[in-house]
């Protein structure tokens, strides 16, 4: 139980006993830095009930809580404010309640419980995963990590967009200019091999679109009759009839992105339950429009197409279904949503992490799975989020300005390598050692640096910036765990035992307040759909940390019994750096 519900049954009597009012709610607030107490009872709500004055409204309750409740040591009021101070006796109590439990914090999902869904980084296959993927698959993975520890089954998946001109462009220009070339005879992963083909049609596209306006056509013109773009677009043609040829081709150059996209995912350590691909559910909404058609829910044009109006909710009309009788982005989203479900019936909500550039698209979605009646519609969550930025500018794939995920992981690993190397901190590391964590610094790096900020904001990404080793960062964090590590090894005696201590030190008290606040910053974190709460959390717990590491002694204690409490305290705070990073998707040091 959290203080405010171990005292708000109590408070809810004082006011009853003392003045015979019945109150449903309490409100609280953590304590003001410049006053004394752990908590503090907001007074004004009680004034509509009690005819009285803030101050001794708030002396009398505070006075009965004193004499009966046994958590309570003492009080002051500071105009409409009750800061009450919690004994020391309650703090030693919860702390010897959760030292020693694994994955503290974090809730067991029952059986029967809804399972929820996380799609994350949904690529094309037409080139390497980016900066942009990057931000999608941590923030992804990391909320999908987030909501299983509030204690809700979780499935992680993906949707590959491994049709259309895009794909078509690249395996056109292998034909052209690859000359037989494969991952294997290139040295290259089979993703960026394919993308700098993607990046070669584009080059070439642009030469026959000058080519043509220097014949004199308009540069619209030019852009429809490069005859490269006709042979891309007679390609797709050709694979929607099922070409053999065109989808053997397809096979295998999309094989050579999935083998390089899954050593990506590796490195960058996210993983998933299941995969979707856009070439087996581009069809499967047509069923379904159907059906809404026939419940009056969309609405067919004297040219065949089907819509659906939303001017009544505040949208626009759209389309589900093109005259052709083909289906649109839209179509193919209700059907795999659909059969989602159908695959793992216990699903009962999606999140779908998508840039804040597909804010409309998810609002039309949402609200015509609604209107075709499925409850577990009124579940789904678009976890949209801002741009990353470099101080280079912008990115485009096309041209081959791309900041590729896997050089962006390798220039992380470099910069903590520089930057360790010039702290001179690793007397007695082997080189594999020192390239381990050189990974594991650079890797928390990025994701800290990404994740602690709010999804919805845009970043400007600074590599340096990242890997410093003081202020909000992964490595400051990472090596006060470490810090923490180093007492523990140093410590020659049976810390395990229990500290038999009654009075708590200031700087004490205030760490395991600290750690008491971590189950409820999951539960918020996952509610929100916001890493950036565990990652500021964790950030205010080693802050802490340090504070009481500074000022007072650990292993230099002579009291045994404190000295046996200040490492378990010291452990408890790593174990729950350690567990908090984890939900980040982070690992955390034994030496630095």
């Amino acid at each position: 139980m959290t203080l405010s519900e171990i005292l708000t049954p109590s408070i809810q009597k004082a006011v009853q006993d003392l003045f015979e009012v019945t109150i449903e709610k309490v409100e609280f607030q953590a304590t003001r830095k410049e006053f004394e107490g752990d908590i503090t009872m907001v007074i004004f709500p009680l004034l509509k009930l009690v005819k009285s004055n803030p101050v001794e409204l708030g002396n009398k309750i505070g006075n009965y809580l004193v004499e009966n409740v046994t958590e309570v040591a003492k009080f002051n009021v500071v105009s409409g404010f009750l800061n009450i101070v919690i004994s020391d006796a309650y703090y030693l109590n919860f702390f010897n309640q959760i030292r020693t439990v694994e994955k503290y914090g974090f809730v067991t999902s029952s059986p029967d419980d809804k399972a929820v869904m996380v799609e994350y980084s949904s690529p094309n296959t037409n080139k390497p995963l980016h900066l942009g993927h990057v931000r999608n698959n941590l923030l992804g993975y990391s909320v999908a990590e987030i909501i299983k520890a509030s204690g809700k089954k979780v499935y992680k998946t993906q949707i590959i967009n491994d049709r259309g001109i895009h794909i078509c462009k690249s395996m056109l220009a292998w034909q052209k200019f690859g000359e037989g070339q494969t991952p294997e005879t290139s040295g290259l992963k089979g993703d960026k091999l394919v993308g700098n083909f993607y990046v070669a049609f584009d080059k070439a596209y642009k030469e026959e679109i000058n080519q043509l306006m220097a014949e004199g056509k308009t540069e619209e013109e030019a852009k429809k009759q490069a005859p490269i773009i006709l042979k891309a677009q007679d390609m797709l043609r050709k694979w929607e009839a099922g070409d053999e040829e065109v989808v053997a081709l397809w096979k295998t150059m999309n094989q050579w992105v999935y083998d390089g996209f899954a050593a990506t995912y590796t490195a960058m350590g996210v993983d998933f339950d299941s995969y979707y691909y856009e070439s087996n559910t581009y069809l499967l909404g047509k069923d379904v429009v159907q059906m809404g058609l026939e419940k009056g829910i969309f609405e067919k044009d004297p040219d065949g197409s089907v819509w659906i109006d939303l001017t009544a909710e505040g949208l626009d009309r759209k389309i589900v279904l093109r005259s052709d009788g083909t289906a649109v982005y839209m179509t193919q989203d209700i059907g795999t949503a659909i059969q989602r479900v159908k695959d793992m019936p216990d699903v009962g909500g999606m999140v779908y992490t998508v840039g804040n550039e597909q804010d409309y698209h998810f609002k039309v979605l949402f609200l015509i799975l609604k209107k075709l009646g499925f409850d577990w519609a009124a579940n789904l969550f678009h976890l949209s989020y801002g741009m990353v930025d470099l101080p280079s500018g912008k990115m485009k794939s096309r041209e081959g300005t791309v900041v590729d995920a896997d050089d962006l992981m390798q220039e992380m690993t470099d910069t903590a390598q520089k930057i360790s190397e010039d702290l001179g901190k690793l007397d007695g590391y082997s080189a594999e050692e020192k390239a381990k964590l050189y990974n594991t610094i650079g890797l928390g790096a990025l994701k800290y640096y990404i994740l602690k900020v709010d999804p919805k904001k845009r970043i400007l990404f600074n590599p340096e910036e990242s890997v410093d080793f003081a202020g909000n960062t992964g490595p400051f964090i990472q090596y006060t765990y470490a810090r923490i590590q180093s007492i523990i090894r140093k410590a020659d005696f049976d810390y395990t035992k229990d500290a038999l201590i009654v009075e708590l030190h200031e700087k004490e008290k205030e760490l395991i307040k600290q750690l008491e606040l971590f189950p409820e910053v999951i539960q918020n974190a996952a509610q929100n759909h916001s890493p950036a709460l565990i990652a500021n959390y964790t950030y205010d717990l080693v802050r802490e940390y340090n504070s009481f590491y500074q000022a007072v002694p650990i292993l230099g204690e002579a009291e045994s019994n404190k000295k046996t409490f200040r490492v378990q305290l010291s452990k408890r705070v790593a174990d729950t750096i350690a567990d908090a990073f984890s939900l980040l998707g982070i690992n955390v040091p034994e030496r630095m």
